[in-house]
């Protein structure tokens, strides 16, 4: 029997793009822009018919408000969303503690459908649009060796809505399709990890009577935790624990409000209602050869802390650039290897922190409610919060590094400084303070390079163009000069020296005047020998 024209595979136009996307939430869209900023052909599907409504994970920290400031949407996200300026804790709804943000660490709390109306709207000025009712059905040409060099393009079978198969060819795919990915599944790797035994819950709703506006407030309990937290538009979103199998309703919501959580409260006018489990997982590997995944494809955990989303848009900012750098044969294939151990180590660490955070909220025994209690009142008295609120914001983010030659040579102040609470160190972002002003960071315009930021002292003529003469070898890096004096306050470096910052703002590499030797040896192995171009 003849095949039809709907079901006969069509394959795509030549170079229509070099990568495909599956997964338009806010991974794939951040993916999908920093790729298309940086001249890459990018296509991106989803086998949804329409964008979700849904509120979904509302808190954006603020390493990931810097991304969106690279993006040039900063004001769409402040204008949509509203500030959370403290968290405070309860115990058979007394209050134990109450923790301030500073300015600087304050999250913006933004419902994700809004956040993804801002990056797809932001896409879409790049020249992209998400191909909607599309569902990959396999990867042909997968190399199960886990090489790049030397393999062929990674071929997608697709089904569109009307039921039409297509065969696609794409220079590198990026699963960024959810918990339930099928481009993982396709890898083959383990998703590791266990799920909570209790449900849990979320009811966003107007309310009657008063809650503030701009806190999260944590009410724990035998019986089981409450969450609540104000989002834009005077809605609130009221989060807990249920028994296994239990189904929420507004009506039992409001029964744990009053049993829980804040008087003289009452749930009116809802606007979301939904139950799930919760689990704490992640992948055993986060690429295959030619073939990646990001965002809930890779990891997925407890909301407590407000962190899932915001450590898939940091995937997907890592792994941009460096694709990017590999398909305009900037960088050699290599490079592409870093993502992998650099995200998942992130992905561990959150699965964990997240997964202390609920359990606390759970604890029914006596000595342990009166431990946690403890914990809580003593963070408060001795500001012990003030040095956890910079690793929620994303601040405290760093790549440890993996060579010698990312680091100053010798014992140095350099080494004892990176291993205090907040000082600066190889892997870390390099202070926005100095970048923005200095205009290495990615602007609305143009995305952001490699900066050699040469750290001087005085004139410093020699050290200065020692410093330029070696990295004028490798014209894809930007140098630029700041006086060592001034930017001591913010690096916490008083010598001469130097920055190797990577075009996602982390420090590649750090030196001082008499270590251009290692500077020599981290960019022949970010950009391949001078001269040679980045072949890999």
């Amino acid at each position: 029997m003849p095949t039809s024209s709907a079901s006969r595979p069509q394959p795509a136009p030549p170079d229509a793009h070099e990568v495909l996307i599956v997964g338009a939430g806010p991974s794939g869209m951040v993916a999908a822009c920093e790729l298309l900023r940086r001249g890459v052909r990018t296509r991106i599907i989803d086998r949804a018919p329409a964008p979700s409504p849904f509120p979904k994970a509302l808190l954006v920290w603020p390493r990931s408000i810097d991304l969106f400031e690279d993006l040039g949407v900063l004001g769409e996200l402040r204008d949509a969303g509203t500030q959370i300026n403290a968290f405070s804790y309860f115990s058979e709804r007394r209050l134990l503690a109450s923790f301030d943000f500073p300015q600087h660490l304050s999250p913006v709390c933004l419902p994700q459908n809004e956040t993804e109306r801002i990056l797809r709207e932001r896409m879409e000025s790049l020249g992209a649009k998400v191909e909607r009712g599309v569902r990959l059905l396999t990867l042909e040409g997968l190399d199960f060796s886990g090489r790049i060099e030397g393999t062929e393009d990674v071929t997608a079978v697709l089904e569109h809505e009307d039921g039409r198969i297509e065969r696609t060819r794409a220079r590198f795919v990026i699963g960024a399709d959810g918990a339930g990915s099928a481009v993982r599944g396709l890898l083959g790797g383990g998703f590791s990890g266990n799920t909570y035994e209790s449900a849990f819950a979320l009811v966003d709703t107007h309310i009657k009577g008063f809650l503030p506006p701009d806190q999260a407030l944590y009410y724990q309990s035998p019986a089981g935790a409450l969450v609540v937290v104000a989002l834009p538009g005077g809605v609130f979103r009221f989060f807990c624990s249920l028994p296994a199998g239990e189904k929420v309703t507004v009506e039992r919501m409001q029964q744990i409000v009053d049993e829980r959580g804040p008087a003289g409260v009452t749930l009116t006018d809802p606007v979301w209602v939904s139950d799930f489990r919760i689990h704490a997982r992640h992948a055993d590997e986060f690429q295959l050869g030619r073939v990646f995944i990001v965002g809930d494809a890779a990891h997925v955990h407890s909301p407590a802390g407000g962190q899932g989303l915001n450590t898939g848009i940091q995937d997907a900012h890592n792994l941009a650039w460096k694709m990017a750098s590999v398909l305009h044969e900037k960088a050699p294939s290599d490079v592409l290897r870093t993502y992998g151990p650099e995200r998942a180590a992130v992905a561990r660490r959150v699965v964990r922190d997240t997964d202390i955070q609920t359990r606390g909220w759970l604890v029914k025994h006596p000595t342990a409610v009166m431990a946690r209690d403890a914990a809580f009142r003593v963070a408060e008295r001795t500001g012990l919060f003030r040095l956890y609120a910079p690793v929620m914001a994303g601040r405290r983010l760093a790549y440890p590094a993996a060579r010698e030659t990312q680091l100053p040579a010798g014992r140095t102040s350099c080494h004892l400084r990176s291993r205090l609470p907040g000082g600066l160190t190889v892997g870390a972002v390099f202070p926005r303070s100095l970048s923005v002003p200095g205009g290495f960071v990615g602007t609305r315009e143009e995305p952001a390079g490699w900066t050699l930021v040469v750290t001087c002292r005085g004139e410093a003529a020699t050290w200065r163009e020692q410093a330029r003469a070696l990295v004028s070898a490798w014209p894809q890096v930007r140098a630029v000069d700041l006086s060592a004096r001034s930017a001591h306050t913010d690096t916490g470096c008083r010598q001469q020296g130097y920055y190797l910052v990577r075009p996602d703002g982390h420090i590649a590499a750090h030196g001082h005047a008499g270590d251009l030797d290692r500077l020599h040896s981290e960019l022949t192995r970010w950009f391949g020998p001078a001269g040679r171009g980045a072949t890999g």
